[in-house]
C-alpha cells in the first residue's frame, strides 16, 4: 500500500474553511473545494516508491495489471476507473447532467471529428466515458438532485406570486409530464436574457419574503433565494425551481445517475465517481452552456431524489448504486476491537474522515512501497515496519492506495471511507 499526496482545487465555488478544519490546517483565506484521490490527469494523487514522488497516474501506466488487477484491466481498461474526493461547498456549484456512456461515446467521437480542441471553452466531452457520482454528507448537507412533480413546481412557482412565471406555472399543470417538464426548462434556458434575467430577480425576491413567512415550502424557498444570491439573474436559478430540494444529514448520500439534473449547494461530503470530465451545465455558472446538447441528455422524469443510507454487511457500512466503476463504503472502528481483515481483488483507496485509523499490511503479500508523502496539509501518521509487515496511521483527510490481493487490517478508533471497484 501507498500512502497517498493529493492536491486541493481551489475553485471559487469552495470553502475557505470546512477541508482546513477537516484536515487540521490554518485556512488561507482561499476557497478550498476539492482534494483529489485517485489517478485522474487533471491531478494525481502521488505516493513514493522509494526513488521519489511519483503520480499515481504514471504508476498505473507503467504496469495497470499489477496495480489494478487483471479484472479490472479487462472490465475498464488500463485506468483507474473511479475518482474519490473531498468536497467543500461554501456556495452553489453549476445545475448540470452528465451523458450515459452511449452519449458521451457518440459525443467524444464527433467531437473529436469535428476538430473541437479540447480545451475549448464549448467543448462537452472531454472523454468518452460516463459520470455517474455518489456524494456522502460528512456535514449537514444541502443540494438538488432530480426534478419535483410537475404539479408540485407549479404550487411552489404559483406562491411565488409573479405574473411572469404564468404561463410555466400553466403549462406544469396542464401538460404530460415528460413534455411539461421539457417545455418549462427549455423556455427558461432559451429566453432572452435581459427579460429572463428580470424574472430570476422578481422570482428571487418572492422567495426570500416566502422563506420568511414560513410554511411547507420555507426551506426551498430559502434555498433558491440563496442561489439567486450567488447567480443574480441567471435562468438558472428558475431551473434550480424545478428540483428537488435535498437537506442531507452527515452519512446520508445521493446517487447522481446519468441524465439527471443536480447541483450541491452547502457542506463537506465524501464524492466518490467515475473517472471522467463530461459536464453539460443548465446554469448558475459564467461557463459554456449548450442548450441544444443539454435537452438531448436531460431524463425528463420526476421522483423523489432517493437519499440513500448504507447497508450494514459484516460491519461494513455499504451505499449501493448500479454501477461497476466504484463501490463506496465505511467502517465506524470502536476502540479496543480486534483488527479487522480487509481483503479485496481490486485496487481500493482508503481514507480516514475522523479520528485515527491504523492500517497494516501483512507480511510479504502486503504489496508495493509504502510512501512517506502526505495528504493535502495533514501529518504523516506514524509508519512502522518490520518482518511482519508495515503498518500506517491515518489522520482525517489522509488516504492510502491499496493494490489487488493485499492482505490487510485495520483498526483504531475513527471512521474509514473505502473506494473500490464492484468485483
Amino acid at each position: 500500500m501507498d500512502r497517498l499526496a493529493n492536491t486541493v482545487r481551489p475553485y471559487a465555488w469552495g470553502s475557505p474553511t470546512a477541508l482546513p478544519e477537516l484536515l487540521g490546517t490554518a485556512p488561507t483565506g482561499e476557497p478550498q473545494a476539492e482534494m483529489w484521490m485517485g489517478a485522474h490527469p487533471g491531478a494525481p494523487s502521488r505516493l513514493d516508491r522509494g526513488a521519489g514522488p511519483i503520480s499515481l497516474a504514471d504508476v498505473i501506466d507503467a504496469d495497470p495489471e499489477a496495480e489494478l488487477g487483471a479484472g479490472t484491466v479487462r472490465a475498464f481498461g488500463p485506468r483507474l476507473p473511479f475518482l474519490l474526493k473531498l468536497l467543500a461547498a461554501g456556495s452553489p456549484l453549476s445545475l448540470q447532467v452528465h451523458p450515459d456512456l452511449a452519449q458521451a461515446r457518440a459525443g467524444f467521437a464527433d467531437e473529436e471529428r469535428r476538430g473541437v480542441p479540447m480545451d475549448a471553452g464549448h467543448r462537452n466531452y472531454k472523454d468518452a466515458h460516463h459520470k455517474p457520482e455518489l456524494i456522502v454528507a460528512l456535514t449537514p448537507f444541502d443540494g438538488l438532485c432530480g426534478f419535483r412533480h410537475p404539479a408540485q413546481s407549479a404550487d411552489l412557482w404559483a406562491g411565488l406570486g409573479v405574473d411572469d412565471l404564468k404561463p410555466y406555472v400553466d403549462l406544469l399543470r396542464a401538460t404530460p409530464e415528460e413534455d411539461a417538464l421539457r417545455e418549462v426548462l427549455t423556455a427558461v434556458l432559451s429566453a432572452e436574457h435581459h427579460a429572463i434575467a428580470d424574472t430570476v430577480e422578481r422570482a428571487a425576491e418572492a422567495a426570500g419574503r416566502r422563506a420568511a413567512e414560513g410554511g411547507p415550502y420555507a426551506a426551498d424557498y430559502a434555498a433558491y433565494a440563496g442561489i439567486a444570491h450567488h447567480y443574480p439573474g441567471d435562468p438558472g436559478v428558475l431551473a434550480a425551481m424545478l428540483l428537488n430540494h435535498v437537506q442531507l444529514q452527515p452519512g446520508e448520500a445521493l446517487f447522481l445517475g446519468a441524465g439527471i439534473p443536480h447541483a450541491y449547494l452547502s457542506g463537506l461530503g465524501v464524492e466518490l465517481m467515475a473517472n471522467s470530465d463530461n459536464v453539460l451545465r443548465c446554469g448558475l455558472t459564467p461557463k459554456h452552456v449548450d442548450v441544444p446538447e443539454l435537452l438531448r441528455v436531460v431524463r425528463f422524469e420526476s421522483g423523489d431524489a432517493g437519499v440513500l443510507r448504507p447497508e450494514a454487511v459484516d460491519g461494513e457500512e455499504i451505499y449501493e448504486t448500479p454501477i461497476d466503476e466504484f463501490r463506496l463504503s465505511r467502517f465506524a472502528l470502536a476502540p479496543g476491537a480486534a483488527p479487522r481483515p480487509l481483503a479485496s481483488t481490486t485496487p481500493q483507496i482508503l481514507l480516514c474522515t475522523g479520528g485515527r485509523v491504523r492500517v497494516r499490511g501483512e507480511g510479504a503479500d502486503a504489496g508495493g512501497g509504502v510512501g512517506s508523502g502526505v495528504g493535502s496539509g495533514g501529518g504523516a501518521g506514524a509508519e512502522a515496519g518490520s518482518e511482519a509487515g508495515v503498518e500506517l496511521t491515518l489522520s482525517p483527510g489522509e488516504s492510502v492506495f491499496v493494490r489487488p490481493d493485499e492482505r490487510l487490517t485495520i483498526a483504531g478508533e475513527g471512521t474509514l471511507f473505502r473506494a473500490t471497484v464492484v468485483a
